[in-house]
């Protein structure tokens, strides 16, 4: 398995209808894109968050959270949310927090 199909789906429904959201495999698993700009995604079972530099620390005090490391390279301004900080309504809230920062910056072409 790749990456978490249940939690890629939850994902999906909360951005349907957004015409602006596409996806796109990155990572090994599948990430969700907002104007170009990555926005979030999953990884095996974890949920891959974009929150940018100014909110990384606060994202990382969060439970459930880790560094994003992915090739041993820690990527500031991006976490890894384990299942039970998505858990429920949890993933909607980690959704608007990723949407925010990539609605932040310009779209790509």
């Amino acid at each position: 398995m790749a990456y978490n199909e249940k939690l890629a789906e939850r994902i999906r429904a909360i951005f349907a209808g957004d015409e602006r959201v596409t996806e796109r495999k990155m990572f090994g698993g599948i990430a969700f894109m907002l104007n170009g700009n990555m926005v979030c995604g999953v990884i095996k079972d974890d949920f891959m968050a974009r929150i940018g530099a100014d909110a990384y620390d606060e994202a990382l005090a969060k439970p459930h959270t880790r560094i994003m490391d992915f090739a041993h390279r820690p990527m500031k301004g991006m976490v890894y949310v384990e299942a039970e900080g998505y858990a429920g309504k949890g993933l909607r809230t980690w959704v608007q927090r990723c949407v925010k920062f990539a609605e932040s910056l310009p779209p790509k072409k």
